[in-house]
This record gives C-alpha cells, sequence and structure tokens, in this order.
C-alpha cells in the first residue's frame, strides 16, 4: 500500500481501511467532541463495531468505484482523514471532506494531504469538479477550502438539522483547469 509522506514532520498519507477499526475508535475518542462540532461521524463510529461498519461501507465505495477514504497519521498515529464522500466518474464530479482530532489541528495536515487526493482526482482519475460542503460555522474547514484554490459558490441556508440545530451548508468547489493553472502559476512562481 501506499504511505505518503506529507511534509518532513512525520505525517503520513495512507489508506485508511477496515482492519484499522481500533485506531480509528481512538482517533475519534481522543477528539469526538471537537470533531462532533460540525461533522457526524462521532455519532456513527460509536464503538469498534460502528467502526468496522462505517470502514466497510468505504471499502464498499472503494470497490465500487463510488469513493475512498484516507488516514492521516502524524509519528504513527490516525489523527484524521480525507475521504470522497461522493465520487461519480461519469460525470467526473466528487465530494471532498475530513476530520481531524484537536492535536492534530492548525498544522496544515488536511490542506496538504487534500493536495495529494486533488493532484491524484484530477490527473490520474480525470475528475472536472470536486466539492467542498462544509457548515458556515466550520471556519477551519472553510479556510483549508480556500487554501486549495476553491471557489464558495453558495450557501443552503438552513439546510441542515444537525444536533438540533439548524445549520448553513457552504458549497465550495474547484475546477480541473482552475487546478491546473494554480498549479501552473505556483511552479512558475518558483522557478524565478
Amino acid at each position: 500500500m501506499y504511505a505518503i509522506p506529507l511534509g518532513d514532520d512525520g505525517a503520513e498519507l495512507r489508506p485508511l481501511e477496515t482492519w484499522h477499526a481500533g485506531e480509528l475508535i481512538a482517533n475519534i475518542d481522543r477528539g469526538r467532541e471537537f470533531i462532533g462540532r460540525h461533522v457526524g461521524l462521532p455519532d456513527v463510529v460509536t464503538d469498534l463495531a460502528a467502526a468496522r461498519a462505517w470502514l466497510r461501507v468505504y471499502a464498499d465505495k472503494r470497490a465500487a468505484d463510488a469513493g475512498s477514504l484516507h488516514g492521516v497519521w502524524l509519528d504513527g498515529t490516525l489523527v484524521g482523514g480525507l475521504l470522497f464522500r461522493v465520487w461519480d466518474t461519469a460525470g467526473g464530479v466528487c465530494e471532498a471532506g475530513c476530520w481531524v482530532e484537536p492535536s492534530a489541528a492548525g498544522r496544515g495536515l488536511v490542506t496538504r494531504g487534500m493536495r495529494v487526493l486533488l493532484e491524484w482526482a484530477f490527473d490520474e482519475r480525470g475528475m472536472h469538479r470536486v466539492e467542498w460542503h462544509v457548515s458556515s460555522a466550520n471556519e477551519p474547514s472553510i479556510n483549508v477550502a480556500r487554501r486549495l484554490g476553491m471557489t464558495r459558490e453558495g450557501v443552503l441556508r438552513d439546510n441542515d438539522l444537525y444536533r438540533g440545530v439548524r445549520t448553513s451548508t457552504e458549497i465550495w468547489s474547484v475546477l480541473a483547469p482552475e487546478w491546473r493553472a494554480a498549479r501552473a502559476r505556483a511552479a512558475h512562481n518558483d522557478d524565478h
């Protein structure tokens, strides 16, 4: 399997598979309150059996070419994950997402890992559009979308009843030509 370094701080991007259920539940338990502020994963991954079941859903998605799940490890410990929640190869559109425990927040791990996955989605898989759906209250995730060069397309106002509270969802996206142009500009700036 792959293990892609995400810098020189000991961070790696690796597949997150069913046999990682123990590591996933430990990751969620370390950040259950923090992660659950905006993401429902802690409500789904409540114990080892639930972790296994959720990972199996993504194993099935990967097998059907309908989504994928990738872990972010820091010094050998699973600290978060990146995913393609929705993957439509024929339409060329997918939706990316993430979670991270508090000890790993603010270190750029999600941004660095998503850059790797966006490169893969656009260059290897031929995707045309990657979407990022985020609660309007989740400023760190909105900042990731900005750092990835995504454009805010709009807000679905009060569309989600999350833990008894109505929340709004922002839709951000980046298109393949925009991604490639930004990469070319960055390479040009690196040369000068």
